[in-house]
């Protein structure tokens, strides 16, 4: 089922999603990144910047390996990201698609329902004023959907895979953006 310009296709994903609660998608995580590329002072200021933004303390990231070229060795910390959940995903989402004019290219979904935005100015975000002591950073925000149901995938005891079946489309993950979030697909 296609649904690029046609609005039967949303109506036959909600129909399903009101049917079965366990086949409704929802957000399972929002990630937001911000790849410096170098440590020291500049990633301690796209430290402060996400953690002015998420008001959660971002996580490190280190380079895998060394890239003589541009200066990075292997181990050093290059990245800062942060993992939201729940209502404080929904909250920062929310104000990036308000950034981005509530419009996301469909070729930002990939095939199993995840959706990755890029910014390329934090201060377009609504509410963020500039700060010239910590300059502008550009970030990556990926969200990731998920139906009930995934925990078997993670859990400790019995793991089991996920059918097919189960898993989000991309034309879902369209569908479930543009009727839940309200953002216009293009």
């Amino acid at each position: 089922m296609s649904v690029r310009d046609d609005s039967a296709g949303i109506e036959y994903f909600v129909k399903r999603w009101e049917s079965n609660p366990m086949l409704r998608p929802r957000i399972s995580k929002v990630t937001v990144n911000i790849g410096v590329g170098e440590s020291g002072e500049r990633l301690q200021k796209a430290a402060t910047i996400l953690e002015m933004l998420t008001s959660q303390k971002p996580s490190y990231r280190r380079a895998k390996k060394s890239i003589k070229e541009f200066g990075i060795r292997r181990g050093e910390p290059i990245a800062v990201v942060v993992t939201l959940r729940g209502e404080r995903a929904l909250k920062f989402l929310n104000l990036v698609l308000d950034a981005v004019g509530r419009r996301v290219r469909r070729s930002s979904f990939d095939d199993y329902g995840n959706v990755s935005i890029g910014i390329k100015e934090h201060i377009i975000i609504p509410g963020v004023k500039y700060d010239p002591d910590l300059g502008i950073f550009g970030m990556d925000v990926a969200v990731t959907l998920e139906r009930p149901g995934y925990r078997v995938m993670r859990r400790r005891r019995k793991r089991s895979s996920i059918p097919r079946r189960h898993r989000i489309s991309r034309d879902e993950a369209v569908a479930f953006f543009e009727h839940v979030l309200g953002v216009e697909v293009v």
